[in-house]
């Protein structure tokens, strides 16, 4: 055992070689690992490789290059950890908790995920492909040691909304693994199987899925642009909704003028009170490739449905406006204003909101008007800086969304998910999130938004 653990007590673990660590063993080994992170004396980077650390916790520890190679994981608590570049190589992982736990670059070929939970992790340029264990003899060769047939498997595992961009998952098998609104933007998945796997709202845009065996998925709502699928399995495969490179509903051609022409018709009825000009209706209309929205006028417009996928949408106006059900994933409405309008359902999955103005609009004296997000997708999106005062998000979804300096105050957060949201306790103290998930159960309702 090359391990820094040298000489550490513990009992035979039911796997050969591997050592049964006590919680205060493993303590005392991220206590020194923590002192190497920060370049203290007596430090020492955790090397962990073949320990047995079955049900221990090492949630929101600073692992990021530590060593667990071979070592048996299973039902330990990693959540909230930072586990950058560490080596996983062939652990056993089964039932480990990871929600949140950032995984970027970390070593994962061969590792067994079987029912493990990395909802909301990042697993950024991870690897997990297959991996062999091999050991050097005395001669000098290679010789392949024994590994569980389990290992790298995500089977039944929990990836909802995780990050797995530019992820290494060839060959890796995940049948029945939940993969809903995760971004796996690039991801490698040559010839891996995800037999009845959820994909829903997943983005795989840039991904290559050539030789997969996708029978039986659900992929309802994907994001399939420029996805590689040759010779890719898809029987039985739910594909409703899906948004590829073809147009999702009526193209903006359909519209029978330019939208330039169209955008100044709709500015000259917004400015004369409908005396001229024309109302823009833009439902259920395509609107990739149909030119630069940005710091447009689409006050008082209506869009509900309509397609804004991945398009630069900066500082545009849509005060007032009904887009109920628009798809917004990846657009970027930084310094946009919202006000009043109407975005009941829509989906701002990794959307880039920084900045923009989502807060009540003023009438006169004795009139507002609330921007209503209800059940609106805020999954990952970055809300840091916007002005979100008493706005309607009841039943949204926020998990691991940014809201960072955004100002909450009297807001509606009735039975959200802020689950791995960015978001400080005192942001939510004139806020009433009733029934929302995700929070500290320190933290309490202290205001009931008006009606």
């Amino acid at each position: 055992m090359e391990s820094g653990t040298r000489g550490l007590g513990g009992t035979a673990s039911e796997r050969p070689g591997a050592v049964r660590l006590t919680q205060e063993q493993l303590d005392l080994v991220l206590k020194r690992h923590a002192m190497f992170r920060n370049a203290k004396v007596g430090g020492a980077r955790a090397v962990l490789a073949r320990m047995d650390l079955s049900g221990l916790t090492m949630a929101g520890r600073d692992l990021s290059h530590a060593d667990f190679t071979h070592a048996i994981l299973r039902d330990v608590d990693l959540s909230g950890a930072l586990l950058e570049c560490a080596t996983l190589f062939v652990a056993d992982l089964r039932g480990a908790n990871l929600r949140n736990a950032r995984l970027v670059k970390a070593d994962l070929r061969g590792a067994c995920l079987r029912g493990a939970d990395l909802s909301g992790a990042d697993l950024f340029d991870a690897d997990l492909r297959d991996g062999t264990l091999a050991a050097r003899a005395r001669d000098g060769s290679l010789q392949i040691m024994s590994v569980d047939p389990t290992n790298a498997d995500l089977a039944e595992a929990n990836l909802r909304g995780s990050n797995l961009t530019n992820a290494k998952l060839s060959g890796s098998v995940a049948m029945h693994t939940d993969f809903t609104d995760a971004i796996m933007r690039n991801a490698k998945l040559v010839r891996a199987n995800l037999r009845h796997a959820k994909l829903d709202g997943t983005n795989l845009e840039g991904a290559d899925l050539s030789g997969a065996d996708v029978r039986g998925a659900s992929l309802r709502g994907a994001v399939l642009i420029g996805t590689v699928m040759n010779l890719t399995e898809l029987g039985g495969a739910d594909m409703t909704g899906v948004l590829t490179e073809k147009p999702q509903g009526r193209p903006a051609a359909e519209l029978g003028r330019s939208m330039a022409e169209l955008l100044n018709l709709h500015a000259t009825w917004v400015c004369t009170a409908a005396k001229e000009g024309m109302a823009l209706d833009l439902s259920g209309v395509d609107l990739r490739g149909s030119g630069i929205l940005s710091r447009v006028m689409l006050t008082r417009g209506v869009g509900r449905g309509a397609v804004f996928y991945g398009m630069d949408l900066t500082g545009i106006q849509m005060q007032v406006g009904q887009f109920d059900n628009a798809d917004f994933r990846t657009a970027t409405l930084a310094e946009a204003d919202l006000r009043g309008g109407s975005f009941q359902g829509a989906n701002f999955n990794a959307a880039n909101l920084r900045h923009a103005t989502l807060d009540y609009l003023q009438i006169d004296a004795e009139r507002h008007v609330r921007t209503n997000l209800t059940g609106a997708i805020l999954r990952n999106a970055d809300l840091s800086g916007a002005r979100l005062r008493r706005i309607r998000l009841a039943q949204a979804d926020l998990s691991h969304a940014d809201l960072r300096g955004a100002d909450l105050r009297e807001a509606d957060l009735r039975g959200a998910n802020l689950s791995g949201a960015l978001v400080q306790e005192e942001q939510m103290r004139a806020v009433d999130f009733t029934g929302a998930r995700g929070l500290p159960r320190t933290w309490h309702v202290r205001y009931v938004a008006d009606e």
